[in-house]
């Protein structure tokens, strides 16, 4: 299995502080242990997948796609819900 990320992911995660990034890494870890845990998005955001889990009572977003024929995951983005899908979409 071969993870990509966006340059988008890229900057999200760029400055997060360390329990952040273990929330991420197990949330990642999720992702490829069943990459069908997201909610499917439609219209504009099709074939995206937005996986949602919490990490100091906050709601984080994952978005991402997965190939499972090519065995690959690629992340898109990661935030709060706040402009999270407008910013998805650029």
């Amino acid at each position: 299995m071969r993870i990509l990320t966006t340059p988008r992911f890229d900057r999200s995660i760029k400055k997060l502080h360390k329990d952040e990034k273990q929330a991420l890494d197990a949330a990642v870890r999720s992702v490829i242990s069943d990459s069908e845990i997201g909610e499917l998005k439609k219209g504009d955001l099709a074939g995206v997948r937005v996986y949602k889990f919490r990490f100091n009572r906050v709601q984080m977003l994952l978005a991402y796609a997965a190939n499972m024929e090519q065995q690959v995951i690629i992340l898109m983005g990661y935030g709060t819900h706040e402009n999270f899908y407008r910013d998805l979409k650029h």
